[in-house]
C-alpha cells in the first residue's frame, strides 16, 4: 500500500510540473519544426598530398658540366625532346684550354668536340629544376625532376575502405586554397597495406577530373567520402532529438500541450536525421526554453507529495 502512494504521488507530482510549464505554452516553447525532405549523406575525410603518379630524376650517363638546359619548372616536355646539353669532363677540359689558345681555336674544338643531348625519357612536365649551367656534376647527380601526371594520394583506414571503389567520385580540397573544391576519381586502390601510426591503411590514388594549375607536388590535400547518402529524406534537425538509454524522442505539440513521443530515425548528416516513423507531416516538434527546462527539473527533484 505504501508503494502505491509512493507511485501516485510520482504521477501526481509529474502532472502538476507537466502543467505549471505547458500552461502557457508559448512562453515554455523556444523552437519549433516540421519534418521536410532533404538530401543526406554521412561523410568522413582523410588526409592526403598531391603526388607525381610518375617521378622521375633526369640523370647525366657520365660526370662532367652542365653547358645548357632548355627547359624550366613547369614547362611540358615530349619524350625525346632535348632537354640538356652536356660536356663530358674531358670535353670540358680540352674546350677550356682550347677558349685559352683563342678564339678561332676555341670555335674550332667546339665543331670537333660536340656536346652530348640529354633527351626527356617521357611525355610530362618539369617539377624541379635542380642545377644550372656551368655546374660540375656526376652520374649521380639529378639535373632535373619531371613527372607525367599529379594525383591525389591518401592513406585510408582499412575499416573505411568498404566505402571506396576504383571510379568513385571524391571531393578534394587543398590546404593552400581553402575555398576551392576539386573533384577526383579514384583510380588505384592499394593490394598491400601499410602501418601509420599502429592503424592499418591501404594508399588509394585519385585522378583529378580537370588538371588544376595551381597543382603543386607536396600539397597537403583533404578528400571528402560518401559513405552512405539518401534523396528527399523526411527529416527534423538534430537539436528537436533526445537519445536516452538507446531509445530517441521527440516533443510533439499537442494543442496546448506537449507531449513526448519516441520516433525511429535512419541517415543523419550531423545537422538533420532522418525519421523513419513516429512523427506525421504534420507534427510539430519543439524545444524548450531554458526556464522551462529548469522549471520543469524543480519541480520534479522535489520529490512526490509526502516525501519532501
Amino acid at each position: 500500500m505504501k508503494k502505491l502512494f509512493i507511485i501516485i504521488g510520482v504521477l501526481v507530482a509529474a502532472g502538476i510540473a507537466a502543467f505549471f510549464i505547458f500552461k502557457t505554452p508559448k512562453q515554455a516553447v523556444d523552437k519549433e519544426a516540421q519534418m521536410k525532405q532533404r538530401n543526406l549523406s554521412v561523410e568522413f575525410r582523410e588526409t592526403g598530398s598531391v603526388s607525381p603518379r610518375n617521378r622521375l630524376e633526369i640523370k647525366p650517363p657520365f660526370a662532367g658540366r652542365i653547358e645548357e638546359i632548355l627547359v624550366n619548372e613547369g614547362n611540358a616536355v615530349k619524350r625525346g625532346q632535348i632537354i640538356v646539353w652536356m660536356s663530358s669532363s674531358e670535353r670540358a677540359a680540352m674546350t677550356d684550354a682550347a677558349r685559352a689558345m683563342g678564339e678561332s681555336e676555341y670555335e674550332r674544338w667546339l665543331n670537333i668536340y660536340k656536346p652530348t643531348p640529354i633527351v626527356a625519357p617521357m611525355n610530362g612536365f618539369i617539377i624541379l629544376r635542380n642545377k644550372e649551367p656551368g655546374q660540375t656534376i656526376t652520374a649521380a647527380d639529378a639535373i632535373l625532376v619531371m613527372a607525367d601526371d599529379l594525383i591525389i594520394e591518401s592513406n585510408v583506414d582499412e575499416t573505411d575502405l568498404r566505402y571506396i571503389k576504383i571510379g568513385n567520385k571524391l571531393k578534394m580540397y587543398l590546404d593552400a586554397y581553402p575555398d576551392d573544391t576539386f573533384e577526383g576519381i579514384v583510380e588505384h586502390i592499394a593490394y598491400e597495406s601499410t602501418v601509420v601510426s599502429n592503424v592499418t591503411v591501404y594508399m588509394i590514388k585519385i585522378r583529378p577530373v580537370q588538371k588544376p594549375a595551381v597543382f603543386r607536388a607536396g600539397m597537403t590535400a583533404t578528400i571528402t567520402v560518401t559513405a552512405e547518402s539518401k534523396e528527399d529524406a523526411w527529416s527534423i534537425p538534430n537539436n528537436f532529438i533526445t537519445d536516452s538509454r538507446g531509445k530517441k524522442t521527440v516533443l510533439v505539440k499537442n494543442n496546448r500541450a506537449v507531449e513526448t513521443r519516441e520516433i525511429k530515425t535512419g541517415i543523419t548528416d550531423g545537422r538533420f536525421t532522418e525519421v523513419l516513423s513516429g512523427l506525421s507531416k504534420s507534427d510539430t516538434v519543439v524545444t524548450l526554453t531554458a526556464k522551462a527546462k529548469e522549471k520543469a527539473k524543480s519541480f520534479m527533484s522535489a520529490g512526490p507529495p509526502g516525501r519532501r
